[in-house]
């Protein structure tokens, strides 16, 4: 091999400098950007752990100091709390009788272990506070990180190899202190020794630029955070980002069982042992831990229900499944869904990840299924359409099957078309957070379609049994977290009960509704007047509405029925957006969302809450008005959810607007023990003290009893005693 020229010498050492360059600016920046984060984290989240020991009580110390220690005047002398005591300090402790320096000593050190106690087990909150500085400042670090790990992340430990790497070398070190690459080329005694030194260089140089390290560099270099309130309106759009890079460096911590669903040790040990390709994920997705194992529980188990609670993002978990498969050679995928969410379905694909989007559905369908054969790439398509569609080799890799109790009744052809393109899947991933509504049944029903020998094994004995039984044999095919066990920053969620009382105008139409029998027409009679002021529920609607846009908040107002929502949305005038109905096309209902979220000023959407209560995220809005109590538990829920989500950065209100002495008031009475069954088995996971033959209160027996409850009430006869 020729030696080097010394042109050539130059050549290599002015890029070896410049790779140096770019390594030490990588590995700074990304420390840099670290750093920041932790101290901007230690002092925003000071004060909520001090919120955390002021409701510790002083009895906590006095389980962890000596039991000989008399601590019992503490309270007469003020000191109430663990964070009492801290403030206290040792001259104020030992002024109280009985307490010397070594009780207040001891005093003292267990109020600092209980507070670091509280400080691990934080459920730390970003609160949405634009003029807080601490809060202000962490933001800001987070929005720095991002751009810093987005750009150069993956080149962290690269850049620190190298930049050590090349400082051996020291080929950017002057005459004097020259390293032993240019010393040895300044002698020319020792050229075999200088062109390996110059090989090794050349190699490491070489590879930095081949891996992109110089454009990370340029990158890094290029980052700045912009000013609070264009990083306050990132975080409000992107906060599930934010804590995603939150955890990233402080580790968020949280129930860890609950994050896995409570699952058996060896299906944990299996679902730990799969790794997670997320190289076809978009960079600025970060799964949150819970989610990561969803994706991964989806692909060890094979075919299997996701019942997370509404919020938690089961279509990014889908997604990442997706993703693996596809950086692992699978090419065809297929998501059925709702037609009412296809749009949304292809967007989210296309925004999280590089799967090509064919959406088979519409006038062009034939020519979209023929593409999707050819080329491949995630085809979303919806219940309807399914049955048309002739799926030809290769089979899907991951069928998705969103809202899935919709293919709860095996005799109905969505779900015979769901069942036989399930059983040509490699995979089968069913979404909902409902798996029964009305009977717990149902849950059977849909693994009926993934693992028909699990489903023929849940007897009855079960659910009988104890909860833990259920959990054991539903294990190997479900899997269910709530938000209150994953999401510790979801804000605080207040549900008031708006009691009102008829007036006139309603009142009779209500009276006239109870006399013809119509149970409809009673749940609506509240808005059936001319002018809002006859109303007592508009009117109450209204000061709702007009309040929460003052504060600068945006509304979504539910109703079942459209003429409720005519009536409202003519009230509301200017301000309304809508209605979305279940007419309102599937484009339009995205393009009127994306309105309302998009809406500079506070606006209030207008929805039919089977329309727009599943599917659709309404995250924009943190004021939710109910018109009318709802048949089903499950359907209040999901509406709810559509605000109370992954992503929300505000308290939500939600307001149920309710009469008394009326349908409302029977229905709430009568739904309770319903409420309760969806809550103990959808939310935990379990049938408790239920068997699969427990049957709830059909929608047409409620409305008898309700409407003979209201006569006779009405009448002054005596009323039937409530069915359980």
């Amino acid at each position: 091999m020729t030696a080097p020229t010394r042109r050539e010498t130059r050549a290599l050492l002015a890029r070896a400098a410049g790779t140096h360059a770019d390594a030490e600016a990588i590995a700074h920046a990304v420390g840099a950007a670290r750093t920041e984060v932790l101290e901007a984290y230690a002092v925003a989240s000071e004060p909520q752990v001090w919120t955390a020991i002021e409701q510790m009580s002083i009895e906590t110390v006095k389980d962890t100091v000596d039991g000989r220690a008399r601590l019992d005047e503490l309270p007469a002398h003020g000191i109430n709390s663990v964070a009492d005591v801290l403030r206290a300090g040792p001259q104020r402790l030992t002024r109280v009788p009985g307490i010397g320096e070594g009780t207040a000593r001891k005093t003292i050190h267990a109020a600092e272990q209980l507070k670091l106690a509280a400080r691990d087990a934080l459920q730390f909150r970003i609160d949405f506070d634009p003029k807080n500085p601490d809060m202000t400042r962490l933001v800001r670090a987070l929005y720095t990180w991002g751009a810093v790990w987005t750009t150069a992340g993956s080149h962290e430990a690269e850049a620190k190899r190298l930049a050590a790497d090349l400082a051996e070398q020291r080929p950017i070190a002057g005459p004097a202190e020259a390293g032993p690459l240019r010393r040895l080329f300044m002698r020319a005694g020792d050229k075999a020794v200088a062109d390996e030194a110059a090989g090794r260089v050349r190699a490491l140089v070489d590879a930095a630029e081949a891996s992109g390290l110089p454009a990370a560099a340029a990158a890094v270099r290029k980052v700045r955070t912009p000013r609070d309130k264009q990083v306050w309106r990132d975080f409000e759009q992107h906060s599930a980002d934010y804590y995603g890079l939150l955890a990233q460096v402080v580790g968020l911590g949280g129930d860890v069982a609950a994050s896995e669903g409570f699952l058996p040790a060896d299906i944990v040990e299996r679902v730990g042992a799969q790794q997670l390709d997320t190289s076809r994920l978009n960079d600025r997705l970060r799964l949150r831990g819970y989610q990561s194992f969803g994706a991964r529980f989806a692909l060890v188990q094979r075919r299997v229900v996701l019942g997370d609670e509404m919020g938690l993002g089961k279509t990014v978990q889908a997604i990442a499944a997706m993703a693996h498969l596809a950086a692992r050679g699978s090419t065809h995928f297929l998501v059925v869904c709702p037609a009412s969410v296809l749009i949304n379905w292809s967007r989210e694909i296309a925004r999280h990840s590089s799967i090509p989007v064919v959406s088979l559905h519409g006038s062009g369908r034939a020519r979209a299924v023929a593409r999707w054969r050819a080329q491949g790439g995630a085809g979303v398509v919806t219940f309807g359409s399914l049955g048309a569609l002739q799926l030809p080799p290769p089979r899907p890799a991951l069928m998705v099957v969103d809202e899935a109790h919709y293919v709860k009744n095996p005799g109905a052809k969505r779900s015979q078309a769901v069942n036989r393109v399930a059983a040509e899947s490699e995979r089968v991933l069913f979404l909902t957070g409902t798996p029964m509504e009305n009977r717990i049944d149902e849950f059977r029903a849909l693994i009926e379609h993934l693992r028909p020998e699990i489903a023929a094994g849940m007897g009855p004995e079960h659910a009988a049994i104890s909860v833990e039984a259920f959990r054991r044999a539903a294990a190997p095919v479900y899997l269910r977290r709530n938000q209150s066990d994953v999401l510790t920053e979801l804000p605080e969620l207040v549900q008031v009960d708006e009691w009102e009382e008829f007036g006139a105008e309603d009142g009779a139409a209500y009276r006239d509704a109870v006399r013809d029998g119509n149970f409809m027409a009673m749940r609506r009679a509240a808005f059936a007047v001319r002018r809002p002021q006859d109303s007592a529920k508009l009117t109450r609607l209204l000061e709702l509405a007009r309040e929460a846009m003052a504060n600068g908040r945006k509304v979504v107002v539910f109703s079942y029925f459209r003429d409720v929502l005519a009536t409202v949305g003519a009230a509301l005038g200017a301000a309304a957006c809508g209605p979305i109905t279940g007419s309102t096309p599937v484009a339009e209902r995205q393009r009127i969302v994306d309105r309302f979220t998009a809406a500079a000023k506070p606006a209030v959407l207008v929805c039919q809450i089977e329309a727009a209560g599943v599917g659709v995220n309404i995250q924009a809005a943190s004021v939710v008005i109910l018109c009318e109590p709802q048949v089903k538990p499950s359907i209040e829920a999901q509406a709810i959810a559509r605000a109370h989500r992954m992503g929300q950065v505000r308290t939500v209100q939600v307001h149920r607007l309710l009469i008394a002495d009326s349908v409302d008031e029977r229905m709430i009475e009568l739904l309770g023990s319903k409420a309760q069954l969806f809550d103990a088995y959808v939310r935990h996971s379990t049938i408790a003290q239920a068997t699969p033959g427990a049957v709830d209160m059909s929608e047409v027996q409620l409305a008898r009893l309700i409407v003979a409850q209201e006569q006779q009430r009405l009448s002054g006869a005596p009323q039937p005693a409530p069915t359980p």
